[in-house]
């Protein structure tokens, strides 16, 4: 991977925990985030990382430890008060508007950066342009770029609900992106894939990364992607860390040989 310059931390977690009832997902996982890296959280399944996730963006709020922000330490934040202080998510599962279409979708993703009201949009005025009406279009210049940098000009007024799969993510990506995120969270950009639609999706979130300058946090299981795109990688397992280096020196960590790459891998 060719070599990217890297800032210093955005993003860092202190001692997490999180527990569900007697079940712990975290215990005191720590690790940190630079600008502009890309950032894999790995391990097997139900190791804690999509809590981990969680817990970053507000879904979850954890028992013990601290999550700081540019410097910024926030704990009882709702996840739109962690994305209006700059961090976007998308999830496994696609939660996009299947019947509306991809401008559409990637549009809802401004909401956070409108701001004109309701009583405005719905308004128009009989003479020149409304606040609405001008903030619309410039919000639709953005939308428009993404999709350009998408690739999904073809699919613009299609119903994401008819698309493909490996094109409703990238749908899903270009919704995040709307966001402006300055730390942009991946949880399996790339599960259910097929290789081409995989060495699409490598390709869009390191131009992501190099192009819009945005820190990637992801969660993925493929490690021959871990191992091409990642600057640095964590690994959990059992909700605890068990390793935090470069993916090189994470793959001959005999802790984590044995947790979780297995001889198979």
């Amino acid at each position: 991977m060719a070599q990217r310059e890297i800032g210093s931390v955005i993003l860092e977690v202190k001692d997490i925990s999180l527990s569900f009832g007697g079940v712990k997902a975290l215990s005191g996982v720590s690790f940190d985030v630079r600008e502009h890296e890309v950032r894999a959280i790995i391990g097997p399944n139900g190791a804690g990382k999509s809590s981990m996730l969680n817990c970053i963006n507000g879904v979850y709020t954890p028992q013990h430890g601290s999550i700081t922000f540019r410097g910024r330490m926030f704990g009882h934040m709702n996840s739109r008060e962690v994305a209006e202080m700059g961090v976007a998510r998308t999830f496994q599962s696609l939660a996009l508007f299947k019947g509306m279409n991809v401008v559409e979708n990637i549009m809802s993703g401004r909401n956070l950066k409108m701001k004109t009201n309701i009583f405005q949009q719905a308004l128009r005025l009989p003479f020149g342009w409304s606040a609405a009406e001008r903030e619309e279009n410039e919000h639709r210049e953005v939308v428009e770029h993404i999709i350009d940098f998408l690739e999904i000009q073809p699919y613009r007024k299609t119903p994401v609900g008819r698309l493909p799969y490996g094109l409703q993510k990238r749908v899903d990506l270009g919704r995040a992106l709307a966001m402006e995120p300055a730390v942009l969270l991946l949880d399996e950009p790339m599960a259910g894939m097929n290789v081409e639609e995989k060495q699409d999706m490598c390709r869009f979130v390191l131009d992501v990364n190099d192009e819009f300058g945005t820190t990637i946090v992801l969660i993925e299981h493929d490690m021959g992607v871990v191992m091409d795109i990642s600057d640095r990688v964590v690994v959990l397992d059992y909700g605890r860390k068990i390793g935090d280096d470069t993916p090189e020196a994470v793959r001959a960590n005999a802790e984590v040989i044995s947790a979780y790459l297995g001889t198979t891998h």
